[in-house]
């Protein structure tokens, strides 16, 4: 299967400054030479705790947010080199679903005149054909004509977020990235947005890089699923094998977290001592190494690759020095 989505080493660093004359000082390493595949219409589940930087790597992705390393390549293209004037019509072939619907839209604007503009920006058809393509996105993402002219304080949160996904699609995207799209939602309205961003992938062949910190919600939409910590891919693997046996012990730690819905059943939980650390100043070695329950000495030496841990079948890759 051709890959549609190929990240290689990629990094995106914030500068630190201080002193009187703000100079740069440190570096706040957001994401720090992350590798990965999409395959075409395949969703990439990404999760992790909130500031391991997962939010910043989609950005990263799509250059809303420019790399300080790095490749990614789009098709037969390495978006990374594009200036700004080429990067312009590539736009076209990748869209985000931000996590907040309500604040993602222009509250002086529209749903029709939301819709528009990318058809516009772009000079895609007349007017008329424009309106018709309008039409088609609100009927793909269930919604009717009659809500054209009303704005978004007007909509529910599903509502709204239908919006944001009907605007992702204006443009016939390949690629999406799905920013926490159902976080902000009721437990019910989820289901349904996931639902159709499922039946858009079987119906358009669209791939999504689907980022949440609910392992329910990406084991549920996720073909393969990558487990972020502090910047670093720490396991990947496909959604089957990560849930049935997770080998990091980040990722055990993620899994013994979920609440079970019996409250007299029995679990063996694994509690993570001390905080996340700071991005600013990452402990020696693994990441992970200060939370770690089964830490050893090798790990404040050096960082562990992430590589393959399975002979055969699909791959199952980890960076752990237990393996």
């Amino acid at each position: 299967m051709s890959n549609l989505l190929e990240v290689r080493n990629l990094k995106k660093y914030f500068p630190i400054k201080g002193g009187f004359f703000r100079r740069v000082v440190g570096q706040l390493k957001a994401v720090d030479d992350v590798s990965f595949d999409i395959p075409k219409g395949h969703t990439f589940g990404l999760v992790g705790e909130s500031g391991c930087g997962k939010s910043t790597l989609g950005r990263a992705i799509l250059r809303l947010h420019e790399p300080t390393g790095g490749e990614i390549r789009l098709g037969d293209t390495d978006i990374s080199k594009l200036n700004a004037r080429e990067l312009v019509a590539h736009r076209r072939n990748m869209q985000i679903i931000f996590q907040d619907p309500y604040a993602s839209l222009s509250p002086r604007r529209t749903v029709m005149q939301t819709l528009l503009e990318p058809l516009e920006t772009h000079g895609i058809g007349d007017a008329a054909s424009r309106k018709q393509k309008v039409l088609e996105l609100l009927d793909i993402v269930g919604m009717r004509a009659n809500v054209l002219h009303r704005y978004p304080h007007e909509f529910s949160g599903g509502q709204r977020q239908r919006i944001g996904i009907a605007r992702a699609l204006t443009l016939d995207p390949k690629f999406i990235v799905a920013d926490e799209a159902v976080s902000a939602l009721d437990v019910s309205v989820q289901s349904q947005v996931l639902n159709l961003i499922a039946r858009l992938q079987r119906e358009l062949g669209i791939s999504f890089l689907f980022i949440s910190h609910d392992l329910a919600v990406v084991q549920h939409i996720s073909h393969e699923i990558g487990v972020m910590y502090l910047g670093k891919l720490v396991e990947v693997a496909s959604s089957t094998d990560l849930y049935r046996e997770p080998r990091h012990p980040y990722t055990k730690a993620l899994f013994s977290a979920i609440p079970m819905p019996d409250p007299d059943a029995s679990s063996d939980r694994t509690i993570l001592q001390g905080d996340v650390p700071s991005p600013l100043n990452p402990p020696s070695g693994c990441p992970f190494r200060t939370r770690c329950p089964e830490a050893m000495e090798t790990c404040a030496r050096s960082m562990p690759a992430l590589k393959n841990i399975k002979d055969n079948g699909t791959p199952h890759q980890v960076a752990c020095h237990l393996y």
